[in-house]
């Protein structure tokens, strides 16, 4: 099983370190399908973590996860939860020990104390209102403290006149009171987490609470949540940055909070017992409905209170909702994709081709590539795809040429202005220049590039090619139902229903109205509009009429939300009466941004008041701020007449935000910013006023705070201002501590001499709440992270029920918390582009990250910068400058920063910086708390008065750390809790039943297909959706596998079982309408979805570092070595799929090994078990290895002799297909595919023991193929194929060393020409004598010259000596033949490749041949001896020469030419000189072995033979004589083959008892030497040459067993290997993990050693290698025929 068992628990890995048990049961409930439900705690635990206390010890501030569970999980997973039954052990019910301790009537004694308590603290508490607290009451408080602390009494504290006396005591002004009604709150807190969150709930949601508590006493209670919350929910947002919110919305965010989680309490425990209840089923569904109603709207209440406190919302209002593309999340990105971008179009661009088609359009890659490489022409446009080497996605260039190189492409790239190699596949081809069309004008691009309308459309993730059938899972989404289509759904209707409830008084009863029309007057109520099914069209006329009867909080709210992005935009493009409210919002934003340009270009300019330049710029709304400024600047202020417009700010904050914004301008402005703070002091007054969001704005009071350049009156004005404020509300002294104003106070004192008034009081007052500060952050944190863990176990009730989410704004929450996902924390991230002042070919090497590489600067003194465009929000950590001392006058002296919004308006300095000549990194920009789109760096002077500059390189650092990395982890960790878990209790039935398993299949699909509906839907990034998706296929998929993969007690896994079952009927799935179809089908679809390709895990960083350039740069295949490695699954399932293939090809040699037609029979298995392994995992390599893999076991599995069996029937197989091929027509092609059956066949002996064998046996009919037939292309063509089954490649040496004979063939031809033009050039010489002497003596002279030519002749071989002399005689017994000389054709062979078997019979040319076939021979041998005397051979043995009988020859016997052996030629030849001869005499005259005579002879004496054999008294043999014509019909004309038949081995004899006996002793040879070596072990190469020295100079086994070996007495390095790997696959011998080529010996073996002698007794060196002759006689000329009526035999071929 997956994870780990310990403490019999199950530990679930969560990640790296990290793992998960159950500890507690918390609580129960009835699910939605009726079956009871348990709520687990499961602690996580880091490594070394130990889990063996009980729940009683864990700390409760530990990190867990509450999880709903089944039975079935329980069972599976929590097994110290389960009774002696095997059921759950319900929730404990006993309380705690005093409950016991504590007698019933001195607790009922005790209730009445308390009561009578409480109504006696309630009187004393009217009695002094309003003046100093007697001390009775603070005594009688104490003693109620001291009775809330027993929890026996709780239940009397929940009491309302309690919450009175705390509502009471809280606010009331004394601090003695206040802080008596904490302790009291405390006690009663300590006891559990539900009395503690009861507390707070109820004091919560009292009416007008925030009235009645001070700063102090919401602080109390904010510190009691802070305490209440931190053990539930421990997450940490460590680095990141969260916003400044006041202890007013933050207490506002609590009672949200707490509101929720006491409805979400209320869902678990409304179905804990239904039995119990009363109510009836409807009932009951009505109020489970009515709850759910309830919380789905509290829900979106607090994420959108969130969402605003976080403001979240400002940045949705700038770049607004992407939509991601639907697309599979468990498909791995390839890896030249960038996130957010689908790989076939990196970069879009503004120009294509009109008639080229781009790469989209293409099923793959290499398709593509080909079509690239036939259009592309030297001249066409191109532009680049993907990012490869210096040249980026998107860059464009004129194609130059191409070649066989790698990359082949050669391009002109215009961003760098020189030429750059790419390969074809990253091109597109925009052509020539009329070729190329503008798609979108630059403006529109920016619009359609967000709906996605730019470029062709790519196929959606329902796609997929042919080719790649089974590269996803098969999980499409659900077809939707044609009605429900034309109604929202429940989760669309909830969300616009959301909005209609915020609604009051008459706008609510207007839109209701609305909602009756269209619904034929039906009367609503809350449970009918919870049910309601509302058409589209409907929706759209509500959309219409809500954002005019919103306040601008929920306007904004409406704008974000789902529904609004899917009806509203319809609506509002169908009403030309109404204006876009986005674009009414984007023209107010960009009216606030003019205002601000214009008050920084020109703040001295206004005509009348500061404030104009304001006003203009937010139009009707800016008037705002000039009756606000006539209401304030009367001698009273007019509250009639700033009321109203406090009420408006309160719905539209914007103007008032501008209005403090406006302090964050340049320093001229000083009569806008004292008008403005004079405004701001007069507004605190107002208690209305304090409603409004000072704090968002705040920031641009720290930024005029800390600004040096800040003039002294502004200065003092916005002191006094902020003391005024934090007066008011000690919030926001909360605030400005968390700003950092301390420091910057005490800043402005240092700089002023401490001449600021009220300047030192504030800043005692802000370090006064550095406890408050620290308190705010903590409960932020807290509520966060509590809104998270309700998404989160939202996600799983939605993964549990199958029911879809219904919580307003659920998507928008995601979507900020997933904010971050697409933007990595690198440095060429944070920009969109880089600009410089000259040179901009060589800006790439600024970001290059080469400080050997610069960018030079063109241009006069102080004009050169470089403009960075960045990226939407990213502020910026750091921004440093690389420069070298080494570039003397070039390296900057002095650089100036500047930001603004757009490259025109670069007008703030953000620092400038001296450059020392020793820098080598210059900090220019450091914690930016704005961002800045446009950031440029001037370089205004150089080193030693330099012109021009160079900058070595770049950094910027950035963004800051975002909320993805955290809901990242916490999604991951939850979603493989569950699914393993999940995956645990699917096992846990696939172990009791197996035929559950194929059910798997339809769960896996429905809960991946839910993952994806869901990422489809909320999920806004791709990033985040393939992490969701890479995790879930990781915990579900994986350790499903794995389990089902695992084998049991008897060795066979589920889905083995599964495997075989479907091998077994799948013949009979042939007919769709059987069983063993629908059976069939269910496999094939479980085992396509299991294959799936796993995410492989992105490489990691590769530092980069200057490489020597080749054609562009030498390529790192070191990183290729990582690329697509198989997982865990797919290891798994090719371990299993190799198990069953080896269990079926066992079962099959066993039964089948002895069969007449095995290895037809074995071909045709293989085959079906490659095409069952095609349907069941696709054209997957890893598979198809699998295969071969489990065959060569059970290959491996059988015994010596057997498998040498085997072997031996292929290599016969073999051999009557190619000698079969031969025939030609249909039977030859039907012989070929058998062979080509075979062949893939065998290629598995390749690397295995059995191949050693084989190749002895195909050796030796191979040998004897050739000799007898001759060789032909398919020889070739078969060992190229199954070469690798041949360890010591003897078949292609013997190939080799014919071709090598028919180059000495043709040299020896040669050879012969130059003996018969010597010989012809003595007869000329001898003829010149002849004449001379003729025309002296007449005709007496003629006789004389012919004695003296051949005395000559005869004389001349008396001149050599010995053997020579003997030799040169030979060779001219030819030379008077007067008949047609046949053509004679020599094939040398060596015994070192070809078997000594066959060549161990020698031919003796003088005895056995005629004369004229002995010259040839003799002419031959002293050919070959001189070639052999070559200077470089010297040193070198002389190879000695010997004749065999092996070969063939073609004879003429009347009408018909005989194809027979060297044999049968001799014999036959024989038979010219005698009538008849003996079968004994030829025995004795040629020394052949009776077998081998008779085997020649039987295909003479046959039917179609020309002799016939008498058997005599007086020869025991027989006697042959020639057939006589007479008596037998004459033998047709033609050819006629009598070569002897193939004679086959066979495995059970001598031979192959030897071939076993010499791997026992190899055997024996590795283990003994290994012994030696012990533990350390020895290198697989030295253990070679050891043994090989072993095996030939001893020591070595008993004489006499080596002398019965025979031909297995040889040994090559090859067998040696091949022992090896025996022994390891026996376990005998063990490889090193670190150092795999090590051997060591590891068991006994039970092979006994014999012991050893020397393997060639009395020899006193090595004998000089043996070189075998055999010949081919060819005819050339007529053929010679006798002229008697007795046949003859000639030789021509």
């Amino acid at each position: 099983m997956v994870g780990e068992l310990r403490y019999r628990e199950f530990r679930v890995p969560l990640g790296p370190g990290l793992h998960a048990y159950p500890d507690e049961l918390i609580r129960q409930r009835v699910g939605h399908d009726g079956h009871p439900e348990y709520q687990i705690r499961w602690l996580i635990l880091r490594r070394g973590d130990d889990g063996e206390g009980g729940s009683n010890q864990v700390d409760c501030k530990a990190e867990h996860i509450l999880l709903w569970m089944s039975n079935d999980e329980i069972y599976a997973n929590c097994h110290k939860m389960l009774g002696e039954d095997g059921q759950v052990i319900g929730p404990s019910q006993e309380t705690a020990g005093e409950a016991g301790a504590l007698d019933k009537s001195v607790l009922g004694e005790m209730e009445t104390d308390v009561k009578s308590l409480i109504q006696r603290a309630l009187r004393q508490l009217e009695e002094c209102e309003g003046t100093i607290p007697p001390a009775p009451l603070l005594h009688t408080v104490h003693v109620l403290s001291a009775y809330a602390s027993i929890e026996p009494l709780t239940g009397v504290f929940k009491d309302p006149r309690v919450l009175d006396l705390l509502m009471h005591m809280l606010s009331s002004p004394d601090y003695q009171i206040r802080w008596s009604a904490g302790r009291m709150i405390q006690a009663l807190a300590s006891h559990d987490a539900g009395t503690r969150t009861q507390i707070l709930l109820s004091l919560s949601q009292q009416e007008a609470i925030e009235k009645h508590l001070d700063f102090d006493s919401r602080c109390a209670l904010l510190a009691l949540f802070a305490q209440a919350t931190l053990s539930e929910h421990p997450m940490s947002f460590e680095g990141i940055q969260l916003p400044q919110v006041p202890g007013r919305l933050l207490f506002s965010l609590v009672k949200r909070y707490l509101h929720v989680t006491s409805l979400l309490d209320q869902l678990n425990d409304s179905a804990v017992e239904p039995g119990a209840q009363s109510s009836t089923p409807e009932e009951l569904s009505g109020e489970r409905g009515r709850l759910e109603l309830e919380f789905s709207m509290a829900m979106g209440t607090l994420i959108s209170e969130l969402v605003q406190a976080m403001r979240w919302d400002w940045a949705s209002s700038r770049q607004g909702p992407s939509a991601r593309p639907s697309c599979s999340i468990f498909q791995p990105r390839l890896a030249d994709a960038s996130p957010g971008h689908p790989p076939a179009q990196a970069l879009p661009s503004l120009r294509r081709s009109r008639r080229f088609r781009p790469r989209s359009e293409f099923a793959s890659g290499n398709t593509y590539a080909l079509y690239v490489r036939d259009a592309l022409q030297p001249g066409m446009r191109v532009r680049m795809l993907d990012d490869y080497e210096e040249i980026s996605a998107g860059d464009e260039g004129e194609f130059r040429q191409s070649n066989s190189g790698v990359p082949p492409v050669q391009v002109l790239w215009e961003s760098t202005g020189r030429t750059y190699w790419v390969h074809w596949h990253m091109l597109e081809i925009l052509g020539f220049e009329e070729d190329i069309e503008d798609v979108v004008e630059a403006d529109e691009y920016q619009g359609a590039a967000v709906s996605g309308a730019v470029g062709v459309a790519l196929p959606s993730w329902r796609w997929k090619p042919m080719a790649e059938l089974y590269a996803v899972p098969c999980v499409l989404p659900e077809d939707e139902d044609a009605e429900e289509s034309e109604h929202l759904s429940q989760a669309e209707w909830w969300e616009l229903l959301f909005f209609i409830k915020k609604l009051d008084g008459p706008d609510h009863q207007e839109v209701l109205q609305i909602l009756q029309e269209n619904l034929d007057g039906e009367i609503l109520d809350d449970e009918i509009l919870a049910e309601l099914a509302v058409p589209m069209e409907l929706a759209q006329d509500l959309l219409l009429a809500l954002p005019q009867r919103l306040d601008d909080s929920a306007l904004r709210d409406l704008l974000n939300c789902h529904v609004y992005r899917k009806y509203g935009l319809e609506a509002l493009a169908g009403q030309l009466a109404y204006p876009s409210l986005l674009e009414a919002q984007a023209q107010t934003q960009e009216s606030a941004d003019a205002a601000r340009v214009e008050a920084k270009e020109a703040p001295t300019q206004c005509p009348n008041t500061p404030l104009q330049h304001l006003v203009e710029g937010y139009g009707l709304a800016g008037k705002t701020f000039l009756d606000l400024e006539q209401a304030l600047s009367s001698e009273g202020p007019r509250e009639s007449e700033v009321k109203p417009l406090l009420l408006q700010l309160q719905r539209q904050p914007q103007p008032f935000l501008a209005l403090m914004r406006s302090l964050d301008t340049p320093v001229a402005s000083k009569a806008l910013h004292l008008a403005v703070l004079r405004i701001l002091m007069r507004l605190v007054d107002f208690p209305e006023a304090l409603l409004l969001p000072w704090h968002e704005a705040m920031d641009a009071c720290m930024a005029c705070l800390r600004s040096p350049d800040t003039d002294r009156e502004v200065l003092q004005e916005l002191i006094l201002f902020l003391h005024h404020l934090a007066s008011v509300s000690r919030d926001y002294a909360v605030v400005l501590n968390q700003l950092g104003a301390r420091d910057a106070i005490s800043k402005a004192l240092e700089k002023h001499l401490g001449k600021l008034e009220l300047a030192q009081e504030l800043r005692d007052m802000v370090f006064k709440c550095e406890k408050h500060a620290h308190l705010y952050r903590k409960l932020t944190t807290n509520i966060l992270g509590g809104c998270i863990q309700m998404v989160l176990g939202q996600i799983e009730d939605h993964r549990r029920t199958h029911r879809p989410i219904n919580i307003p704004f659920f998507d928008v929450f995601l979507r900020y918390l997933c904010q971050g996902s697409s933007v990595e924390v690198k440095e060429d991230k944070c920009w969109e582009k880089v600009e410089v002042s000259s040179n901009p070919h060589r800006a790439s090497k600024l970001t290059d990250r080469n400080p050997k590489t610069y960018w030079e600067s063109s241009g006069s003194t102080g004009s050169h910068y470089i403009t960075l465009h960045m990226q939407q929000g990213v502020l910026v950590r750091q921004l440093a400058l690389l420069v070298a001392g080494e570039d003397s006058s070039y390296m900057p002296a002095r650089v100036v920063v500047f930001g603004g919004d757009s490259a025109t308006s670069l007008n703030t300095e953000l620092n400038s910086v001296n450059v020392m000549p020793s820098a080598s990194r210059v900090v220019l920009l450091e914690n930016l708390n704005r961002f800045w789109p446009v950031i440029q760096i001037r370089v205004k002077r150089c080193q030693q008065g330099g012109i021009d500059t160079r900058i070595r390189g770049l950094e910027v650092l950035g963004p800051k750390p975002t909320f993805w990395p955290v809901f990242r982890e916490q999604l991951c960790r939850h979603t493989r809790l569950f699914y393993m878990v999940r995956a645990q209790a699917w096992s846990q039935d696939i172990a009791e039943d197996r035929r559950s398993l194929l059910h798997l299949s339809s769960r896996l699909n429905g809960a991946l297909r839910q993952e994806q509906n869901f990422a489809d839907r909320f999920l806004p990034d791709s990033e985040a959706a393939r992490a969701l998706g890479k995790t879930c296929w990781e915990a579900l998929v994986s350790p499903l596998v794995q389990n089902i993969t695992s084998p049991d007690e008897d060795g066979v896994s589920p889905l083995g079982w599964l495997l075989d079952q479907y091998l077994e009927c799948r013949e009979a799935a042939h007919n769709p309408q059987s069983r063993a179809a629908a059976f069939s089908s269910r496999v094939r679809r479980l085992t396509h979805l299991l294959v799936h390709v796993e995410p492989c895990e992105a490489a990691p960083p590769v530092v980069a570092a200057p490489r020597p350039k080749g054609r562009n740069r030498s390529h790192d295949w070191s990183s290729l070595a990582t690329r697509g490695l198989p997982g865990s699954i797919m290891r798994n399932l090719t371990r299993c799929w190799r198990a069953v293939v080896e269990e079926q090809v066992s079962s099959f040699l066993t039964s089948h090994w002895r069969d007449d037609d095995f290895v037809p029979r074995y071909c045709e298995h293989f085959s079906n078990l490659q095409k069952s392994s095609s349907e069941l995992f696709g054209p997957r390599a890893a598979f198809l290895l699998a295969l071969q893999n489990g065959c060569a076991g059970a290959l491996l599995k059988l015994p010596f002799l057997r498998a040498a069996h085997v072997s031996e029937q292929f290599a016969r197989h073999i051999d009557q297909r190619i000698q079969g091929s031969r025939i030609g027509g249909a039977r030859g092609m039907e012989m070929l595919a058998q062979l080509q059956r075979c062949l893939e066949t065998v290629l598995i002996f390749s690397g295995l023991e059995i191949a050693t064998t084989f190749e002895h046996y195909y050796q030796h009919y191979m040998a004897d193929r050739l000799l007898s037939v001759g060789s032909s292309w398919l020889e070739g063509a078969v060992l190229e194929q199954i070469g690798p089954c041949f360890p010591n490649r003897l078949p292609q040496q013997m190939l080799r060393s014919l071709s090598t004979s028919e180059e000495l063939q043709r040299q020896f031809h040669v050879y012969q020409l130059q003996r018969l033009d010597q010989e012809l050039l003595k007869l000329e010489d001898t003829e010149k004598k002849v004449q001379v002497s003729h025309e002296a003596s007449g005709r007496g002279h003629e006789r004389g010259t012919g004695e003296e030519a051949e005395l000559e002749a005869g004389a001349a071989p008396a001149a050599g000596a010995g053997e020579e002399a003997a030799a040169e005689e030979d060779e001219d017994e030819d030379l008077y033949y007067e008949g047609a000389m046949p053509e004679v054709s020599v094939l040398v062979l060596s015994p070192r490749c070809w078997p000594t078997a066959s060549i161990c019979h020698t031919l003796n040319p003088r005895t056995c041949l005629p004369a004229y076939l002995r010259g040839t021979l003799n002419r031959y041998s002293n050919f070959y001896n001189k070639s052999q005397s070559y200077p470089a051979l010297e040193q070198a043995p002389q190879r000695r020469l010997q004749w065999t009988w092996l070969g063939r020859a073609e004879l003429q016997f009347g009408d018909q030419t005989l194809h027979v052996s060297t044999v049968q030629m001799w014999l036959l030849l024989h038979l010219n000189e005698l009538k008849a001869v003996s079968v004994e005499s030829l025995l004795a005259l040629s020394g052949l072995s009776p077998d081998m005579l008779n085997q020649a002879v039987g295909p003479l004496t046959s039917s179609r033979g020309p002799l016939d054999l008498h058997e005599t008294k007086d020869a025991p043999g027989g006697v042959l004589k020639i057939r006589d014509g007479s008596e037998e019909p004459r033998p047709r004309r033609g050819n006629v083959w009598l070569i002897p038949a193939q004679t086959y081995l066979k495995a059970e004899d001598e031979e192959g008892r030897n071939l076993e006996k010499r791997r026992n002793l190899l055997n024996c040879l590795i283990v003994r030497i290994l012994k030696a070596h012990g533990d350390e072990g020895l290198h697989v190469d030295q253990l070679v040459c050891r043994v090989l020295e072993a095996w030939q100079k001893g020591p070595c086994p008993p004489r006499g067993l080596v002398s019965s070996l025979g031909r297995g007495s040889t040994c090559s390095s090859a067998d040696v290997l091949s022992c090896v790997l025996h022994l390891l696959g026996k376990g005998t011998v063990r490889r090193q993990d670190d150092r795999p080529q090590m051997l060591s010996y590891a068991v006994p073996v039970t092979v006994m050693e014999p012991h050893t002698e020397s393997l060639n007794p009395g020899s006193s060196g090595p004998n000089p290698p043996l070189t075998f002759h055999t010949l081919q006689i060819r005819s050339r000329g007529v053929p010679y025929a006798s002229c008697t009526s007795t046949q003859s035999f000639s030789t021509f071929r």
